[in-house]
């Protein structure tokens, strides 16, 4: 194991038509993921990811388990390349990418993070309700001005990157007001069918937890970072699931995230996925 490798997984909106066809067609090793991914899921995601169409790859039903079994596929093929001689201290995921986070650490299987993913994207795109904005702001700035406009923080990205989530109505107010309170700053409206991580998520996960509590949780090879509280998972499996509840209907810490790996020796990322 080496303390400053940090294993890294994308999150929605790193999906692309077309992903995966080439490992599939050079190693068979992603071949039989996409094999299993077909069976675990009931439908054939290994079509859907390398032909589209992009408006079916795009919904989050679809999107999530794709990028799952893409992002473990890619990670299959790196041990195999390095003899599984490359290890990580830590492993990390920003939202979505934290199931595969958990995937690759061992804590969850690949078949039960695919059926937490088909879930979890069907109840997202269901009750998914408004949207999410993209500001370069800082937390402390966007904070107060989501808050006037009964939007929420969704994602801390980076430093200088906050994304917000709300009704449709209330985007579409705070937006036309941002020129006003900061002139120099911009607002980029992202694709999603839903303000995810914010208070309208609640209800589907309300309907999650029952899944997360029909899943197993092991222990692990490497320590798993939490997108709700930007550290380490706990070893017991309850922990881990109130985490990935929450997670739900909170902010993604992401720069905590971060934090907490540079505090813990990280120097090398490698990030798995495409995006």
């Amino acid at each position: 194991m080496s303390e400053n490798i940090m294993f890294v997984f994308p999150g929605q909106g790193s999906q692309y038509a077309g992903m995966g066809s080439d490992l599939c067609a050079e190693f068979p090793t992603a071949a039989r993921i996409y094999e299993e991914a077909n069976e675990v899921l009931g439908y054939d995601i290994k079509s859907l990811s390398a032909n589209g169409p992009e408006e079916e790859l795009g919904l989050t039903r679809h999107t999530q388990p794709a990028l799952l079994t893409h992002d473990i596929a890619c990670f299959e093929v790196f041990k195999e390349l390095t003899g599984g001689n490359v290890k990580a201290g830590l492993a990390a995921g920003h939202s979505l990418g934290e199931y595969t986070a958990l995937v690759a650490a061992g804590v969850i299987s690949f078949a039960d993070g695919l059926r937490l993913v088909k879930k979890r994207g069907e109840l997202m795109g269901e009750h998914g309700e408004g949207g999410m904005l993209a500001l370069g702001l800082t937390v402390e700035e966007a904070t107060p001005v989501a808050d006037r406009f009964y939007c929420q923080i969704a994602s801390c990205n980076l430093p200088q990157q906050t994304v917000v989530g709300g009704t449709d109505a209330d985007l579409d107010a705070l937006e036309a007001a941002l020129p006003e309170i900061f002139p120099r700053k911009r607002a980029t409206r992202l694709k999603t069918e839903g303000a995810f991580h914010t208070y309208l998520m609640v209800t589907a996960a309300r309907e999650f937890r029952a899944v997360l509590d029909s899943v197993e949780f092991g222990a692990g090879d490497i320590d798993v970072l939490s997108n709700y509280t930007g550290v380490a998972h706990e070893a017991e499996p309850d922990s881990v699931r109130t985490r990935l509840f929450f997670q739900l209907f909170n902010p993604v810490n992401w720069v905590g995230c971060m934090q907490t790996a540079c505090e813990a020796g990280v120097t090398r990322f490698i990030e798995f996925g495409g995006g």
